[in-house]
């Protein structure tokens, strides 16, 4: 029998630098693919909400942080941050919003099949390049409480015109560039499909970001708001891509509040 997307295949314990957080590698089915990813769960008994992490980079890039996963983790969650295919002994080959997007999906599955989680109150999270496989996610996961994407690419044609260092790479792995292929890149652009979208969205970017511009967050924000769908953006002046760590922290503070306090419709 076919297993189910989600289904968890292996869980072994990894060190945790936090002393109420027990993290695990897992890994897990996505479309036939045995992918890799990294579960964080408070030790204490309860139920929690659902926060799937979807990293930005690609490869090595961006990679997942355990720190990052126990902080986020330690505000009440049971977090689950997929690798990504092809990644960190994980099968099939990343596509950078592609197929892979099937991965995000898969995670968001494992989270509603897991003993801690509430069903209904999963939410979903996309750092940098992680802000596109946020969007369709809850685009193809009509049940997700909230989303939030921070420093998200929202386009990937911008992407592609903005930076020039990163063409190589997109054109290996998306098969060409936007004028020859504007449908691969269109299909990895969730500004198109954004009238499927129902949970409310975080928008969190900083001004000054040269890796994602302050454009995406603008061209998201300004979409959602055409379709009359519930959007909160937080713009940050001063800041780039990375935030100083105080307010990083308390960024992540506010915003796992900001979840909190959103429910499916």
């Amino acid at each position: 029998m076919k297993k189910q997307d989600g289904t968890i295949l292996e869980k072994t314990p990894f060190p945790s630098p936090h002393p109420n957080i027990k993290l695990f590698t897992v890994t897990y089915y996505s479309q036939g693919l045995k992918v890799k990813g990294l579960l964080a769960e408070p030790i204490e008994e309860g139920m929690y909400d659902g926060f799937l992490y979807l990293r930005g980079g690609i490869k090595n890039v961006g990679k997942v942080r355990p720190a990052r996963i126990v902080q986020f983790a330690a505000q009440g969650f049971v977090v689950f941050a997929p690798f990504y295919r092809g990644n960190q002994g994980g099968e099939g080959n990343e596509d950078f919003g592609g197929e892979d997007r099937m991965d995000a999906i898969s995670g968001f599955r494992l989270l509603e099949n897991h003993p801690k989680v509430s069903k209904d109150r999963i939410h979903v999270f996309g750092f940098s390049r992680g802000g596109v496989m946020a969007l369709f996610t809850a685009i193809h996961c009509p049940e997700t409480a909230s989303v939030v994407t921070w420093g998200g690419v929202s386009d990937m044609f911008l992407t592609y015109e903005e930076r020039k260092d990163l063409r190589r790479m997109m054109k290996r792995v998306i098969g060409g560039t936007p004028q020859k292929y504007p449908e691969r890149f269109q299909y990895r652009t969730p500004l198109f499909e954004l009238e499927k979208l129902h949970a409310p969205v975080l928008i969190i970017h900083g001004v000054k970001d040269s890796n994602v511009s302050v454009e995406h967050a603008y061209r998201l924000e300004k979409r959602l708001h055409a379709l009359d769908k519930e959007v909160d953006s937080w713009y940050f002046d001063e800041y780039t891509h990375y935030f100083p760590p105080a307010v990083n922290r308390k960024i992540v503070e506010d915003l796992t509040h900001w979840m909190k306090t959103k429910s499916v419709k």
